[in-house]
């Protein structure tokens, strides 16, 4: 399935700006958007949904960029918990500015950063001292007590009403955030409550990519997605609103339900009646009809649990997850009808690694050809797993040195006896330096350097947990790496 469509991104782009714009004028004055998920750089839904662009969201609003602008979430619990972004390896405190700037790449207009859950943090408090010293507006939304049931204290004054009213100048607001839980979906529905006793009038919709709602519960790619979440605990079920409402079966997920009759609340309150029957009502989500190929997507699906479900087996091993989001993430893949080995790289890393008794890595190539790498004095095995890859894209014997020892003698010297470390091993980064340098010369390296484009979406897995530089190497190459979750040494501290 490697490197087939499922998916076609311009139907779905054009269906969506469609559906957006219905609900701007639906509204007439202003309209906060919740952007869930990844606004620019969505790589779930590009491994899930073969074809369907990481950008696709952002290059769709930098059309409507003169009548938008931006409000970035982050929950004051993930700035004090340092909580990270799996995908980009930084922290959500540093993912928001790194937010602003793409933002401003694309010419949009950032108007503030809203610190939800604010409970005076001290990470926080200084994270917003931070911000104002940038020039940024930041606003604080804090804890409501019975949220989201007791609908008449959230929409009070001392609900809501506490919150602090986010000054915004565009009739279409985009809330957005690093990620799950970061509540978007409270600000929006403060805004609205704000606008309401200013006299203001004002929507809300939500542009949400996932669960798909008009795929079945326990489609491969809806699995997908409560694996994506599984240490929120989300859980994708059945909208029972809608069901009620229309008699059609369509998919949603708890919290949007569970936060259902606080928007109609809010709405009782704003306009009389709400326009909404259902959280499904409330969404703007046209993918499920840019799905050409169900079993491309499907495939796709049950190899992103796979991954998932190593990554939270990683993140136990490292004190950063628990056992429950990876019995759910277990459980998920038995409803899927898949198992480890169903990711053909698990049993190449691990027979070579158990044939050599050192850690192994394996990549499937676009292609579908498996090639491995061990551990040798020179190299640990991604990288010589990395350089055997390069050869066979480029047709070169698997004999051939592309890196003269000459070459990595005086590397592996610098590394050891002036920069203090104890591996002498080059690290993937090292050896795409040194293979560089070779490429100078040896028209093999050469060769060898310009299939690296052609590494894009290969599968990786190692027999030992990666160093935070090779997890970025093969993230910048865009390769879908995972890692037995076993360190490589018996050492207490890791880097």
């Amino acid at each position: 399935m490697m490197n087939k469509i499922g998916f076609d991104n311009e139907k779905y782009l054009r269906l969506q700006s469609e559906k957006i714009k219905e609900r701007i004028d639906f509204f007439g004055g202003k309209l906060y958007l919740e952007f869930g998920g990844k606004l620019f750089d969505d790589y779930h839904a590009s491994r899930v949904l073969p074809g369907f662009k990481p950008d696709s969201k952002i290059k769709m609003l930098s059309q409507l960029k003169d009548e938008a602008e931006i409000v970035i979430v982050i929950s004051a619990a993930d700035i004090e918990k340092n909580k990270m972004r799996a995908d980009l390896g930084i922290t959500y405190d540093v993912d928001v500015l790194r937010l602003i700037d793409a933002f401003r790449g694309y010419g949009l207009y950032v108007g503030s950063v809203c610190l939800t859950h604010f409970a005076s943090q001290p990470s926080a408090v200084a994270y917003q001292k931070k911000l104002e010293s940038l020039g940024l507006k930041v606003y604080r939304h804090y804890p409501i007590a019975g949220y989201p049931s007791n609908i008449p204290f959230i929409v009070s004054d001392d609900g809501f009403g506490k919150n602090e009213y986010i000054e915004t100048t565009r009739s279409l607001v985009v809330i957005t955030a690093p990620g799950p839980g970061s509540g978007k979906m409270a600000t929006c529905l403060s805004q609205l409550y704000h606008e309401y006793k200013r006299g203001i009038k004002a929507g809300y919709a939500k542009y949400e990519t996932f669960p798909i709602w008009n795929l079945p519960l326990k489609h491969p790619v809806n699995l997908a997605y409560e694996a994506a979440t599984a240490d929120l605990q989300d859980v994708n079920m059945i909208d029972p609103f809608h069901l009620e409402a229309y008699g059609i079966t369509t998919v949603n997920y708890n919290r949007d339900v569970e936060v259902f009759p606080v928007l109609n609340a809010m709405f009782d309150k704003i306009i009389g009646e709400s326009p909404y029957k259902s959280p499904t009502d409330m969404g703007v989500n046209m993918a499920g009809f840019g799905i050409i190929d169900d079993e491309v997507v499907s495939e796709a699906s049950k190899q992103e649990i796979i991954r998932r479900y190593y990554a939270a087996l990683c993140q136990r091993r490292q004190g950063i997850a628990d056992d429950e989001e990876c019995l759910k993430i277990e459980l998920l893949m038995k409803q899927a009808g898949i198992t480890v080995d169903d990711r053909k790289v698990v049993s190449a890393a691990k027979v070579k690694a158990e044939a050599t008794g050192e850690p192994a890595a394996a990549i499937e190539l676009p292609d579908g050809r498996i090639i491995t790498g061990k551990t040798s004095e020179l190299l640990g095995p991604s990288s010589a797993m990395l350089l055997n890859a390069l050869k066979a894209l480029a047709g070169i014997d698997d004999k051939k040195e592309l890196i003269k020892a000459t070459t990595l003698g005086p590397i592996q010297d610098l590394k050891v006896n002036h920069l203090g470390n104890r591996n002498p091993r080059l690290h993937t980064d090292e050896v795409l330096i040194a293979l560089s340098i070779c490429a100078a010369e040896d028209p093999d390296a050469r060769a060898a350097i310009e299939q690296i484009h052609n590494l894009r979406g290969s599968e990786v897995h190692s027999s030992v947990i990666l160093s935070h530089v090779d997890k970025n190497v093969f993230r910048k190459l865009g390769v879908n790496l995972t890692c037995e979750p076993v360190y490589e040494t018996k050492s207490l501290y890791h880097k």
